[in-house]
């Protein structure tokens, strides 16, 4: 599993334009690595990060508009959900607070697509509400069906091989990743089936 997820993370290069997630992590990487090697700088940060993802949606046509109010439903620490008109799917617009960097935040993208294809995000494009830089993603709409047991969520992570750290956290040491933030909000339960819809996920060094 680990080797698939590094080989994931090592195909991002061979990016065609098909998966905005891996065409703006590629963007990011490419503007990072060129950056330092003309100008020896350091790693970008935060705030150059979205300067550069917002001439990357000016340039290719990836700022969003579509966001109705009145389709909200509910928001979290670092998004806001609205259900989409066909009630199958939800958009949310996320603003990476849990992460370091916008680059750490791609990649947990394509980690819970891989690990979680049945809630699998897709990246729309970008938006701007009160100054606020976030990206737009669609997600299927699962409905809960019975209240999430997270003693029985705990037991399923760990007969697939994570360790409880604390709270609503956990590590998978072989597989090099941390789950975080799993509380029965964030992994709902139909017909007796986890779904994890909202994830925190970073590598492990």
């Amino acid at each position: 599993m680990r080797d698939e997820i590094r080989d994931i993370l090592s195909r991002i290069g061979e990016v065609t334009g098909r998966n905005l997630i891996q065409t703006a992590l590629l963007y990011l990487s490419t503007s990072e690595s060129t950056g330092r090697t003309a100008q020896k700088t350091e790693f970008l940060s935060k705030k150059d990060e979205v300067e550069l993802l917002s001439l990357f949606a000016a340039q290719y046509d990836y700022w969003y508009s579509l966001i109705d109010d009145n389709q909200y439903i509910g928001e979290g620490a670092e998004q806001q959900v609205f259900l989409n008109n066909d009630g199958r799917s939800v958009t949310k617009i996320n603003d990476a607070i849990f992460y370091e960097s916008w680059k750490d935040y791609f990649v947990s993208l394509l980690i819970h697509n891989f690990l979680f294809p049945s809630t699998h995000y897709e990246l729309l494009g970008f938006y701007l509400k009160d100054n606020n830089f976030y990206s737009v993603v669609k997600q299927s709409f699962i409905e809960s069906t019975q209240p999430t047991d997270l003693d029985e969520l705990r037991k399923f992570l760990e007969r697939n091989g994570f360790k409880h750290r604390r709270n609503n956290d956990y590590y998978h040491p072989e597989w090099g990743i941390i789950l975080e933030d799993l509380h029965d909000e964030n992994v709902l339960t139909s017909h007796g089936v986890f779904f994890f819809i909202d994830t925190v996920i970073y590598l492990l060094p």
